[in-house]
């Protein structure tokens, strides 16, 4: 009974022990199978561990990087500056007009609209002429007064044939014939000072150089064109234009995207270097200025509308910003004085920085060409100060209204009789004087003597007023008026001892 027992035991541990081998070589093949097989490319058992199967992203070091890029857009603001083809006759509203790009826009260190570009447009709006205003212009023989319009522009059309649709704002006190303006080159020159004038001088006469390369488009009218263009704007009634070669700035209402570029080390420290002594940046004023109500003191930025380069490596991209300030004002005043006005820039700063902040520097700048309307007849100096000066023709102007007055006043004595020709001529030229061909009518059908005199001296006056004793001309540079700007970086002032 001992023994038989002592067998049932026996049995019952052989048949435990294999059963815990079993389950021991069980659990060490499932060991392996979760750690091993990922590793083994021989392995085509599935993973099903979900710790493997949804690693985090934090911990997927295999896979690349996105390079970090630049995008390469043209922020709203930006004016786009549209010459105008030809000369065009007012008609209606609607209107088409036709012009090209004079100025090329920047995205960040790429130029993607170039000079050339063209431009379309219309007239959105032709105002009417009010009843005070109509009545001052007939009174000067003018019975087709001036009338304000708005314009717009819509559409670029880039060489490749591509049109981009644009929405544009006109900006105030555009719209006119302008003309490059350089300071004058009567600095000391001596040594370092000498081969710095010689560079400042070469890069003015290349962005004027541009600029007339830029305006070769557009229809120049020629000098018998221009002589009608005066008799006509003479008569009592005549249509309206708007000259060829007007300048407008059109601020882009949305921004105009190009793509992207990427943004490589070389990029990113190369970026708010101090640019060399001697350099020319192209900018955009964003502060409208006048000698007539801006004050001393007040506060000027610019944007730079050209990146700027040293050698291959950009320093300075489109839209960094400069900020300076008016240091002389003169408004305009009478006796025919005119106003002056005087800015500097001391601070240039990148848009953004690697850190996300603005990289500024201190530098000395000043004002070296501009863009002036033509009319203005402005003068730069040698260090950037603008002044307007009066036109020589105001003399042979103010000399031939007093020539026709006392034509008008020589009186009887000179002629046969009270209804001769010698008369009617003197009345004819006192009118002429005063109101023009509707002057010399009068003259002619009224015989009268004091009124002959009288519409040529009313003119002798008024044209001595204007040109002598009135009002001079003031400075005025629009909003968005294009400018060079000669920069260096500011020397940092000694250390103090202790």
């Amino acid at each position: 009974m001992r023994f038989s027992t002592t067998c049932r035991s026996m049995k019952q541990l052989e048949a435990s022990g294999w059963f815990v081998a079993v389950l021991w070589c069980t659990c060490a093949g499932a060991l392996p199978a979760q750690e091993a097989n990922p590793s083994r490319p021989d392995s085509s058992a599935p993973i099903t561990s979900p710790t493997l199967t949804h690693r985090p992203e934090k911990l997927r070091s295999d896979e690349p990087t996105k390079p970090a890029t630049i995008s390469l857009t043209v922020p709203k603001g930006t004016a786009i500056q549209v010459a105008l083809d030809r000369e065009v006759r007012i008609r209606q509203e609607r209107q088409p007009l036709r012009g090209h790009v004079v100025q090329p826009i920047y995205a960040f260190d790429k130029l993607v609209i170039p000079v050339g570009t063209e431009v379309s447009g219309q007239i959105t709006r032709i105002e009417p002429v009010s009843p005070g205003k109509r009545a001052l212009a007939a009174l000067d023989a003018n019975f087709t007064p001036t009338h304000a319009f708005e314009v717009e522009f819509d559409e670029l059309i880039l060489a490749d044939g591509q049109h981009i649709a644009i929405r544009t704002e006109v900006t105030p006190g555009s719209g006119q014939v302008i003309r490059f303006l350089t300071a004058k080159d009567d600095k000391p020159k001596n040594g370092v000072k000498e081969a710095a004038s010689e560079k400042a001088t070469q890069a003015k006469e290349e962005a004027k150089q541009e600029w007339d390369a830029a305006m070769e488009q557009v229809k120049q009218p020629s000098k018998i064109r221009r002589a009608e263009r005066y008799a006509i704007a003479q008569l009592p009634v005549h249509p309206q234009y708007i000259d060829a070669g007007s300048v407008y700035f059109a601020e882009l209402q949305e921004p105009l995207e190009f793509g992207q570029e990427p943004l490589t080390q070389e990029l990113v420290t190369s970026l708010g270097a101090n640019p060399p002594s001697g350099t020319f940046v192209h900018a955009r004023l964003m502060t409208p200025l006048s000698s007539a109500t801006t004050p001393k003191g007040a506060e000027v930025e610019a944007i730079l509308s050209q990146p700027v380069f040293d050698g291959n490596h950009l320093i300075l991209p489109q839209g960094s910003h400069l900020k300076g300030s008016v240091v002389q004002v003169q408004p305009a005043r009478y006796m025919s004085r005119n106003g002056q006005l005087r800015m500097v820039f001391h601070e240039l700063s990148a848009p953004d920085g690697p850190n996300g902040s603005a990289i500024a520097q201190s530098v000395d700048a000043s004002l070296e060409s501009v863009q002036s309307i033509k009319d203005d007849n402005l003068k730069l100096d040698a260090e950037g100060g603008a002044e307007a000066t009066t036109p020589k023709t105001r003399y042979l102007q103010t000399g031939i209204a007093v020539g026709l007055a006392m034509v008008s006043v020589r009186g009887d004595e000179d002629a046969v009789g009270s209804n001769s020709g010698g008369n009617t001529l003197n009345r004819a030229a006192g009118g002429a004087n005063g109101f023009k061909l509707v002057g010399i009518t009068m003259g002619v059908l009224i015989h009268s003597r004091v009124f002959g005199y009288t519409m040529g001296a009313y003119g002798a006056g008024m044209s001595i007023f204007t040109h002598f004793v009135a009002r001079g001309r003031d400075v005025v540079f629009p909003k968005n008026t294009e400018m060079d700007i000669g920069i260096g970086a500011r020397e940092a002032p000694p250390a103090k001892k202790s």
